[in-house]
């Protein structure tokens, strides 16, 4: 289905949610180190109750591990920076969804990639940003929307 990036994860909370997200929607989760917590944290277990099980779950040591692991992969870099919001992109089955930490989002590094591909999602002025969790489901749930929900009840 869809390949949801986490870089550099803070809350275990918001991890646990995401993985409990992918594991209904069929899409794997893809963690890039360093993480803010440590995998067997009991919030990160009892945020993702009982699914961690349906979890498809990658660990990389840093970015450019997970780049050279998906070679010809597209990738959609998500951020308030972002100049186009993320509904006006056609999204396809195996994309490649990256979010940033909480607290500080995706580096320069990263953004600077491919600055086509850095996403928004619309909010007032003056909002600074959504949750993690949130803005992760919002945009996936947009992305299966697209695709018809394949393999979703």
């Amino acid at each position: 289905m869809f390949n949801v990036v986490l870089y550099q994860p803070e809350i275990p909370q918001n991890t646990g949610n995401i993985a409990r997200l992918c594991a209904a929607t069929g899409s794997s989760l893809h963690l890039v180190e360093p993480l803010g917590f440590f995998l067997d944290d009991k919030h990160l277990r009892r945020a993702g109750l009982d699914y961690w099980p349906l979890v498809s779950l990658r660990r990389y040591l840093d970015f450019q591990e997970l780049l050279s692991a998906h070679p010809g992969a597209r990738w959609f870099f998500f951020t308030t920076k972002g100049q186009r919001p993320y509904h006006e992109v056609a999204f396809q089955p195996h994309d490649f969804l990256v979010f940033g930490p909480e607290t500080r989002g995706l580096p320069p590094e990263i953004l600077s990639l491919n600055p086509g591909q850095n996403l928004r999602i619309p909010m007032i002025t003056g909002a600074r940003s959504l949750n993690l969790a949130n803005s992760v489901a919002v945009v996936l749930y947009e992305a299966l929307r697209q695709t018809g929900f394949p393999g979703l009840l």
